[in-house]
């Protein structure tokens, strides 16, 4: 009897922590490492994308902590942070932002949702009013133990294709000097990042794709990238250009559920290239 009772429960535990595991939204940190000869020294950079909003504790400190356990020395927002949903609590956002904006050289590009919400303006002076530097087109170069970092961004396409194309050919101006960062929500348009001189392009917007299965399927469907989309979430290479796509940090903003993708805080450690690599 005990072992017709074990041939049953045990099946059912494994189903049961397999659904656990394919719906798990505890918040998770994923680091990559970038190398550049541009570089002198480590710097380190944390990517929050596509918040919408969503709940991470009282006053946001499950992400706040974690963000503040990086040790960061700029962090990047890169769209979507609010929503133009009514029903999500916009002060979880603003939460987020300002405390950031007081604590980090921060910065900042929109996403879709914010040009959705018909308030677009009205937020990017909100935030730029709460000390992070709101990017739509121009860059920045900034000084980290004496080398320069050109940090640029662009609006959503939201904004329209002639602004947007316009922003774009404005940032990759600011792409020569020292080492070259683009933040931009949108990891699809390649066609147009490609060849333009950014070293590094920081993305998010895809949600991971929303459904993965772990080794077999990155992503199942993205926005603007449809099924099967090429840039659900990780690292991939554009020629000399490495783009990092964030899974997100959106969770029951959503309206299917993630799958084997847990909400993710990227970290992004740009480090001198090794000696040994410079004389091969």
């Amino acid at each position: 009897m005990k072992k017709k009772h074990l041939r049953v429960l045990l099946p059912a535990a494994a189903a049961i922590a397999a659904v656990a595991a394919a719906l798990n939204t505890r918040l998770t940190v994923r680091h990559y490492a970038v190398e550049s000869d541009k570089l002198t020294g480590p710097v380190r950079l944390v990517l929050l994308t596509d918040l919408h909003a969503c709940a991470y504790g009282a006053g946001q400190r499950e992400l706040l902590d974690a963000v503040e356990r990086q040790h960061p020395d700029l962090v990047l927002l890169g769209g979507d942070i609010l929503d133009d949903d009514p029903a999500l609590p916009e002060e979880n956002a603003w939460t987020v932002i300002e405390t950031l904006g007081r604590s980090y050289p921060t910065f900042y590009v929109t996403g879709n949702h914010e040009f959705w919400s018909g308030r677009v303006e009205a937020i990017k002076a909100r935030i730029a009013d709460s000390g992070v530097t709101v990017l739509e087109g121009e860059g920045k170069t900034v000084l980290f133990r004496g080398q320069p970092l050109s940090i640029s961004g662009v609006d959503d396409p939201a904004a329209g294709a002639e602004i947007w194309q316009a922003q774009l050919a404005r940032a990759a101006q600011g792409a020569g000097e020292g080492f070259s960062l683009l933040l931009t929500h949108r990891p699809e348009r390649t066609s147009a990042y490609e060849g333009r001189g950014f070293d590094l392009i920081l993305a998010g917007h895809a949600h991971g794709g929303q459904w993965r299965i772990p080794l077999l399927l990155n992503g199942l469907l993205a926005p603007n990238q449809g099924f099967f989309p090429a840039f659900a979430g990780g690292r991939y290479e554009l020629g000399e250009t490495t783009l990092i796509v964030s899974r997100g940090l959106a969770r029951e903003s959503t309206r299917v559920p993630r799958i084997f993708n847990p909400p993710e805080l990227v970290v992004v450690e740009l480090l001198p290239l090794q000696a040994q690599q410079k004389n091969n």
